[in-house]
């Protein structure tokens, strides 16, 4: 009576219904989103950068970042403890590649006038290059450098300034992801964390400079480089 009443178990196999755990249209759903959206990053994901950065001319500096390079569309913020320890000459790669757009290069509250021979020499499109001075620092840096990050005409934008509220990092941030344009924001202070895509502190070496990565969006490799300029 009992082995004629009872289910063979591949028969009982089919009627069950299926599992939930084999239904993969909630991963294939966030796969998608987190290809879509560049916004959206994971946090193991950084073993090998994303090839769509902007280089930074130095490929150990690339390496560490996620996007391989300096983000596009977004907000790097540089501590540096004072100025002309090697900060500009970091840049100059990006800058030169950046001024061959048909877009401007925008320096803002530099602390020093640019010596125009040397940017030539280095690559930089002088006539796509503008020079801003504010005439109240303090209260029209940040005004300025969220325009011209908005605006969309600027491939890149950097301003010189004291430490900012978070809240003007942010709309910082957020008017360089619209206007597609790379900020470099510079300052003195180290403050603790930012909205800024990519944080990252200066320090003279005798043979160039030592740069941390306090913070890259996307990945967790924060460890310093050294950098022979």
């Amino acid at each position: 009576m009992t082995a004629s009443t009872a289910m063979p178990p591949l028969q009982a196999e089919r009627q069950s219904p299926p599992s939930a755990a084999t239904d993969l249209t909630p991963l294939l759903k966030l796969e998608k989103l987190l290809q879509e959206n560049q916004h959206l990053w994971r946090g193991r994901d950084n073993n090998t950068p994303h090839a769509d950065g902007i280089r930074t001319g130095f490929p150990t500096l690339d390496a560490r970042l996620p996007d391989g390079g300096w983000p596009k569309g977004a907000l790097l913020e540089m501590v540096v403890p004072r100025w002309g320890i090697g900060e500009l000459r970091l840049m100059l790669p990006a800058l030169a590649a950046l001024s061959k757009q048909p877009r401007w290069s925008m320096w803002i509250n530099p602390p020093f006038i640019p010596y125009a021979p040397a940017l030539a020499e280095a690559g930089v499109a002088l006539d796509h290059t503008l020079i801003v001075t504010p005439r109240q620092p303090a209260t029209e840096t940040a005004w300025s450098m969220e325009k011209a990050l908005r605006a969309s005409t600027c491939a890149i934008v950097m301003a010189w300034t004291d430490r900012l509220p978070d809240r003007s990092v942010r709309r910082l941030q957020l008017a360089a992801e619209q206007g597609n344009s790379l900020g470099v924001l510079f300052h003195s202070k180290e403050n603790g964390p930012s909205p800024a895509a990519v944080r990252i502190r200066l320090e003279p070496t005798e043979s160039g400079l030592e740069v941390q990565i306090l913070k890259a969006r996307g990945g967790y490799h924060y460890r310093k480089v050294h950098l022979a300029l």
